[in-house]
């Protein structure tokens, strides 16, 4: 039986987009965004764009308007979990279409809605599998720069807050500031952290499958 058939679809679509892919510290959060026909504006008028083009203040300040007005679903997958499932399914696509796929049936148990809309990062078929009984009712589109759909825009700055804020209690936690990126710095910090704590403090901040961990453990192995 098709959805249609149970209750009305609602006109609308929901975004979604994922921060923290290419940061070796923190979290991998996806988020998703429902936006009702004809409320595209209202999102402009805030403000809302790519995360990618505002300022950390700016995203953590949009996303609690965002909160407030719109239905969304947050997934955030912490480091020790990110390594796990990272281990069993040995692709970052399949564990991406996985996060998404939540996200979007997470926000379909309050909305009832038909599509999706999601960036390009890997075969589609990876997120429509990944999709429960109800999320195999809508239509999935992925496409390139799916950031200037309003409802993907906003998805990434939500996604992008929350990873800014574990990132900020992790490094709390952990006793050291824990840079964003994949970048020199980001060594620095892996190192001093593994000859203070042992190879195992990997496992509870950063993404172990990066080429930076191989890196930082032979530097280790050369300093030690």
């Amino acid at each position: 039986m098709s959805q249609s058939n149970l209750f009305p679809v609602e006109k609308g679509h929901i975004g979604t987009d994922e921060s923290g892919k290419g940061d070796y510290f923190g979290p991998l959060v996806v988020a998703g965004v429902y936006l009702a026909d004809g409320q595209e504006d209202a999102l402009l008028e805030l403000g809302v764009k790519d995360s990618k083009r505002l300022s950390d203040n700016r995203v953590r300040n949009l996303s609690s308007l965002i909160k407030k007005g719109y239905t969304h679903s947050i997934v955030a997958i912490g480091p020790e979990r990110y390594n796990a499932l990272y281990s069993k399914l040995q692709n970052l696509n399949r564990l991406l279409a996985w996060a998404h796929a939540r996200a979007i049936e997470n926000i379909m148990e309050e909305v009832p809605c038909s599509l999706a809309v999601t960036d390009q990062f890997g075969d589609k078929a990876y997120v429509i599998n990944a999709l429960m009984t109800k999320g195999k009712t809508l239509e999935l589109i992925q496409k390139p720069k799916a950031e200037e759909d309003p409802a993907v825009a906003a998805a990434s700055i939500l996604a992008r807050a929350e990873f800014l804020t574990r990132l900020f209690f992790l490094s709390k936690e952990i006793g050291l500031d824990l840079p964003k990126g994949s970048s020199p710095r980001s060594e620095e910090a892996g190192l001093e952290l593994v000859k203070l704590h042992g190879s195992q403090i990997l496992e509870r901040v950063a993404k172990k499958h990066f080429k930076l961990t191989d890196r930082i453990l032979k530097e280790w192995g050369r300093t030690s």
